[in-house]
């Protein structure tokens, strides 16, 4: 089935095209997540909202955008709003903390593996993880897309509804920032 009938089964409502959709992307929608949100069982979650959200707005979907991107888009949007949320309890956990002492009000932050990384470079994949946590979001997102999804700049560009000298820009800026941290965090722990 092609985009244009796919979009049209999904808006007539039928349950076939739906399944149909969630088999083929996903994987896409939670792995971009998981690089994102980097906690699997969160990734999870979003990805059931995605496609909870897909289900309740496909009829306004007017298919100006490939499939991909509007997944990618709305993704996304899950997962930085998931991150906000998180923000603020990390927030309220530690004035909690702060006023009853109760240190299981603070989140720690867990290990991150990523579940398609070999166990030779564990140790350095969950470095970068927790660097790519320090990123401003939109150099993440973007440097997430690239890497871990493997989309072109132009596709990220699409996606994050950015030019494509504005991609590039995150993309280097997210590099130049991931080898300083790496840099510093090796340099502390190995001296």
């Amino acid at each position: 089935m092609n985009q244009p009938d796919l979009i049209i089964a999904l808006q007539q409502g039928d349950n076939e095209a739906f399944k149909k959709l969630i088999d083929e992307w996903q994987d896409m929608v939670y792995n971009t997540a998981l690089g994102i949100i980097q906690n699997e069982d969160d990734a999870d979650e979003i990805t059931q909202e995605v496609f909870i959200q897909v289900f309740q707005s496909i009829r306004s979907f007017k298919g100006d955008a490939k499939i991909s991107t509007w997944l990618y888009r709305i993704t996304i949007s899950k997962a930085l709003d998931y991150l906000k949320k998180q923000q603020r309890k990390k927030r309220f956990g530690f004035v909690d903390y702060f006023w009853s002492g109760n240190k299981n009000d603070v989140d720690e932050g867990k290990e991150f593996h990523h579940p398609g990384v070999v166990m030779e470079n564990k140790e350095m994949a969950s470095q970068l993880f927790k660097a790519m946590k320090q990123l401003p979001n939109n150099q993440r997102i973007a440097f997430t897309l690239h890497k871990l999804e493997a989309q072109k700049y132009g596709d990220i560009a699409v996606i994050m509804n950015i030019s494509l000298q504005a991609t590039e820009s995150l993309i280097a800026r997210a590099k130049t920032n991931l080898k300083k941290i790496v840099q510093e965090y090796y340099t502390k722990n190995i001296a």
